[in-house]
C-alpha cells in the first residue's frame, strides 16, 4: 500500500508538462475565476474607500489596469512564456547568490499573493453563504469549518488534474459572467428609468467636494485601497504553459488572454461600482451592513427576488471558491521550476500531487491562524499582488533599458513608479501585510537552505556529452587502466601540470605514469545546483591530456564523470587526489557556498550514494 501511494504521488514526477493544453480562451476562464471572482467584493471595497466618489476612484483603476498593468504584463508574456512571469526576468539580471537569494525573496511575495488568493477567496465564499437567507442557522458560527471544506474540495481537484480544474473553470466563469450582465444590466435599467436616483448622487459628490480638482485629488489618493482590482495579471501570465500550440502561439494566447479579461473586468468593474454606488445606501456598505462584501449580491436579492438571489449566491461562492484555482496552478508552475532546480526543495517537489497537499496544508493553518476572516487577509493578499505587480513594471523597464528601446523604458518607469507608490501607500496603512510576507519569505529561506544542506551530496549532473576529442583519450587507454588525475587549474603553464604528475607519483607511489589524463572543472556558478557537463578533450604543452568541464560544484562533477567514464567504457576508473589544507568545517562551508572546498571526501560521497554495489564504484585514491 505504501509503495501504492508513493506511486500515485510521484506518478511522472512532472509537473503541468504532461497535462493536456486548451484553447486560450478556456485557459482565461482559470484565472478569471481569480480575476472576476473579485467582482464579489470589489465594489463594496470601493464605495467604502471612496464613498459617493467610487465611480471615479473605479475610473482610475481601470486606467491603471489598461494603461498600466495590461501593457507591462503583455511584455511579460512575450519575455518570460514558460509560467515563471517577471520572476525569471529578474534572475537574468542577478546571477550567481544574489540571484537565488532574490527569486526566494519574489517567492515568498508570490506565495503570499497565491495562498493568501486560495484561503481569502475561500473565506469569503464561506461569508456570502452565512449571508444567504436559506442556509440553516444552525451552521451560521462554524465558518472556520465550512472555509476549511471549501480549501479541501480545491486540493482535490487538482489531485485529480489540471483539465478537471479548466473544465471546471469554464463552466463557473461562463454562468457567473452571465449573471452579472443580468444583475448589474437591470440595475442601470433602474438608474436610467429613475433619473432623480443620479440627481441624489450628483448632489451628495457636490455637497461633499465641490471642487472637481478635489475629486481627481481624492480617488487618486484612494486608488491604492482598489489594487485588489488588479489581482488576476501575475496568475495570467503564470497559465500560459496551458494554453495549446508552438511557443510563438502560445505568447499569441497569453497575450490575447490578458488583454480579453482586462478589458471584461474593466466594464464590469465601472457599471458595477456605479449601479451599486447610486442605488445602494451608504450605510449599506458599512461593517455588519446587508451589502458589505456582496454589493451586487444585495442588488440581486433586492432588485430581482430571493430565487434569483440565491442563485447569483450560489454562483458567487462558487467562484470564489474556485479562485484559489490559478493560485494553486501559479504556484504549482513556480516551485517546480525554481525550488528544485535550485536545490532548494526536495525533489518530489517537481511532482503535482505532493505540492497540493503542501499547499492546500498551508491553506488550512492560514485559515485557522486568521479564523477564516476575510478582512484579516486583505492587507496580505494586497501587499503580494502589488509587490509581484511593481516587480513585473521593474523588469520590463530594465528589460527596455536593455534593447535600448528609449520610449518604452521611460513609458514603463513611469508605470513602475506608479505601482511603486501604490505599493508603499498600502504598506503604510496595513503593514500586516509586509508581516505576513516577512513570515512566507523566512519560512521559504529556511525550508531552502536546509534543503540545500540535506541534498549536499546528491549527484547533481543532469547529462553528460564529450567533444571528439575526450572520446579520443578515453579510446587511446584501450583496455588499460583509466587513472585521472584531479588538478585545480591555475596558470595552466607545463610547470603546473609537470609538478601535479610528481605530486602524485610521490603520494602514490606510481610506477607509471603513462596513460594519465588529467581532469579539470571550473565552477562558473557555484549558487546553480544542476548542471548539464560538456566534457572538453585538449593536449596542452605537447604532452598532457587534459578532460574540462564547467559545473556548479567540483565533486558532483567529478563523481559524475566518473560514473559517466565507467558505465561508457565498462571499466571501473581511478582518479587521484590530494588532501585539501585547511579546517575540515570550513572547507565543507566553502563547498556548499562556493562549489568547492572537501572535494575529495565529498566526491566518494557522492558516489557511494549513487551507487549501492562497492565493487562497481571508480576508485578512490587520496595521498
Amino acid at each position: 500500500m505504501t509503495t501504492a501511494l508513493r506511486e500515485w504521488l510521484l506518478q511522472g514526477e512532472k509537473s503541468q508538462e504532461s497535462e493536456k493544453r486548451h484553447a486560450w480562451w478556456k485557459v482565461m476562464c482559470l484565472t478569471g475565476v481569480d480575476y472576476f471572482s473579485t467582482l464579489g467584493y470589489q465594489p463594496g471595497i470601493a464605495a467604502l474607500a471612496a464613498g459617493a466618489l467610487s465611480p471615479l476612484a473605479t475610473l482610475v483603476l481601470v486606467l491603471v489596469t489598461l494603461l498600466g498593468a495590461l501593457p507591462v504584463y503583455r511584455r511579460v508574456a512575450r519575455d518570460s512564456p514558460h509560467g515563471e512571469g517577471s520572476i525569471a526576468m529578474l534572475v537574468r539580471l542577478l546571477p550567481f547568490w544574489k540571484g537565488k537569494l532574490f527569486v526566494l525573496v519574489l517567492l515568498g511575495f508570490a506565495a503570499t499573493d497565491f495562498i493568501i488568493t486560495i484561503t481569502l477567496s475561500a473565506a469569503d465564499a464561506t461569508a456570502h453563504i452565512d449571508e444567504n437567507p436559506y442556509w440553516p442557522t444552525a451552521w451560521h458560527g462554524h465558518e472556520v469549518v465550512v472555509t476549511l471544506a471549501l480549501i479541501a474540495l480545491l486540493g482535490g481537484v487538482f489531485l485529480k488534474g489540471f483539465t478537471e480544474a479548466i473544465g471546471i473553470a469554464v463552466g463557473l466563469v461562463g454562468v457567473y459572467l452571465g449573471l452579472n450582465v443580468i444583475v448589474v444590466g437591470d440595475a442601470l435599467w433602474r438608474v436610467a428609468t429613475h433619473p432623480h436616483t443620479v440627481g441624489d448622487w450628483t448632489t451628495a459628490l457636490t455637497t461633499q467636494h465641490g471642487d472637481p480638482v478635489a475629486m481627481v485629488a481624492i480617488a487618486l489618493l484612494v486608488f491604492p485601497k482598489l489594487a485588489l482590482g488588479l489581482s488576476g495579471f501575475e496568475t495570467g501570465v503564470a497559465v500560459i504553459p496551458h494554453i495549446e500550440g508552438d511557443l510563438e502561439r502560445r505568447i499569441r494566447g497569453g497575450k490575447r488572454l490578458l488583454t480579453v479579461a482586462a478589458g471584461i473586468m474593466s466594464v464590469f468593474l465601472l457599471t458595477s461600482s456605479l449601479a451599486t454606488t447610486i442605488l445602494i445606501p451608504a450605510s449599506a456598505f458599512a461593517e455588519g451592513g446587508a451589502a458589505n462584501g456582496r454589493a451586487l449580491a444585495y442588488l440581486a436579492h433586492q432588485n430581482l427576488g430571493s430565487a434569483f438571489g440565491s442563485v447569483y449566491d450560489v454562483s458567487t461562492i462558487a467562484i470564489l471558491w474556485f479562485a484559489g484555482a490559478s493560485a494553486m496552478a501559479g504556484m504549482l508552475n513556480l516551485v517546480p521550476r525554481y525550488l528544485p532546480k535550485f536545490g532548494m526543495a526536495p525533489a518530489w517537489a517537481r511532482a503535482v500531487r505532493p505540492l497540493v497537499l503542501v499547499f492546500t496544508g498551508t491553506a488550512f493553518l492560514i485559515t485557522w491562524i486568521f479564523d477564516a476572516d476575510v478582512d484579516a487577509q486583505g492587507g496580505a493578499y494586497a501587499t503580494g499582488v502589488l509587490v509581484l505587480i511593481t516587480s513585473a513594471a521593474t523588469a520590463v523597464t530594465l528589460s527596455a533599458r536593455r534593447r535600448r528601446q528609449r520610449g518604452r523604458a521611460w513609458a514603463f518607469g513611469v508605470i513602475t513608479a506608479v505601482f511603486a507608490y501604490t505599493t508603499a501607500a498600502n504598506v503604510v496603512e496595513r503593514p500586516d501585510g509586509v508581516k505576513i510576507a516577512a513570515c512566507f519569505i523566512a519560512g521559504i529561506l529556511a525550508v531552502s537552505l536546509l534543503s540545500r544542506v540535506f541534498r549536499a551530496f546528491e549527484l547533481r549532473v543532469t547529462t553528460i556529452d564529450a567533444d571528439p576529442a575526450a572520446e579520443r583519450f578515453l579510446e587511446e587507454l584501450g583496455h588499460r587502466q583509466i587513472r585521472l588525475v584531479a588538478n585545480e587549474p591555475d596558470r595552466r603553464d607545463a610547470r603546473e601540470y609537470s609538478d601535479k604528475l610528481a605530486q602524485i607519483i610521490a603520494d602514490n607511489d606510481m610506477a607509471d605514469q603513462r596513460d594519465i589524463l588529467f581532469v579539470e572543472v571550473t565552477v562558473v556558478d557555484a549558487s546553480d545546483f544542476e548542471t548539464a557537463l560538456h566534457l572538453r578533450g585538449e593536449v596542452l604543452h605537447h604532452r598532457y591530456r587534459v578532460l574540462s568541464v564547467e559545473s556548479s560544484s567540483v565533486p558532483s562533477a567529478l563523481a559524475a564523470l566518473l560514473i559517466w567514464i565507467r558505465d561508457t567504457t565498462k571499466r571501473r576508473p581511478h582518479i587521484y587526489f590530494e588532501w585539501t589544507e585547511g579546517n575540515p568545517v570550513t572547507n565543507f562551508a566553502r563547498y556548499l557556498i562556493l562549489g568547492q572546498g572537501e572535494v575529495a571526501p565529498v566526491t566518494r560521497e557522492m558516489i557511494r550514494q549513487a551507487e549501492p554495489r562497492r565493487d562497481r564504484r571508480p576508485h578512490i585514491h587520496v595521498g
